[in-house]
């Protein structure tokens, strides 16, 4: 199988673990992180409830600023990540991480779905 092939799988299974609803978002870690003996490979991030998101500015969020991913990571996250293995993500996974939460605060109008 060619890398593209490759890549083309590695996508179709990523947006076929990604909840039909929008809940759920499973994201494969460029840098996998290690706890311990245990290799995380790949996250599930779900949609915050509002309560989860308190201390948080929203803005910031769909910013995307460093900090305030690093705080909403751990309460998001499956395996549930301590804030200190979030400060030493690899940067693409942060980036990564702060783009699907960012969209989980969008309405449907905004991300471009139908009711």
């Amino acid at each position: 199988m060619s890398q593209a092939q490759n890549a083309d799988t590695a996508a179709k299974t990523a947006a076929d673990k990604t909840a039909a609803d929008g809940t759920r978002v499973t994201i494969a870690l460029d840098t996998p992180i290690v706890r311990g003996e245990q290799r995380i490979d790949e996250i599930v991030l779900r949609k915050p409830s509002a309560g989860e998101l308190r201390g948080v500015n929203l803005a910031d969020v769909l910013q995307m600023q460093t900090d305030a991913l690093i705080k909403l990571i751990p309460r998001l996250s499956q395996p549930s990540l301590t804030e200190h293995e979030a400060r030493q993500m690899d940067p693409a996974d942060l980036v990564q991480c702060g783009s699907d939460i960012a969209g989980f605060l969008l309405s449907k109008r905004a991300r471009g779905e139908t009711a």
